[in-house]
């Protein structure tokens, strides 16, 4: 049975193992949750206590988000999780004007489901 917490001091590092998939450099479990920790929002997806995903937002609180980091493991997609956690930040951030996301191309159709319009962007990946 999967549950939703929203709660960072409930996460701990070795729960956050398997994330990061395809990165050249994946984030250490250690990494992963200093991020959890500094972001405006998180929410994260429980199995059998284990986090199976996550999602994290940042915000000045008035009129822009940004959702930088959204990830399901792979044994557990296709089973509703990244929506569920999708609509549950919708809802955190139902009150600002600018929810801006990156995402790969092969993505854009999950996101178009939310309202979501495609945009461009510029990046520095370091």
């Amino acid at each position: 049975m999967i549950s939703y917490v929203d709660n960072k001091d409930l996460i701990k590092a070795e729960q956050l193992h398997g994330f990061f998939v395809g990165w050249k450099s994946p984030l250490s479990p250690e990494r992963h949750l200093e991020l959890i920790r500094g972001s405006t929002y998180f929410i994260a997806a429980y199995c059998e206590g284990r986090v199976v995903g996550f999602i994290t937002a940042l915000t000045d609180g008035v009129n822009s988000s940004f959702i930088p980091l959204f990830e399901v493991l792979p044994d557990f997609q296709g089973c509703g999780i990244g929506t569920e956690l999708f609509q549950r930040m919708l809802i955190k951030l139902e009150n600002i004007a600018n929810v801006d996301l990156i995402c790969d191309i092969d993505m854009q159709p999950f996101y178009e489901r939310f309202g979501m319009l495609q945009s461009q962007g510029m990046v520095l990946r370091k």
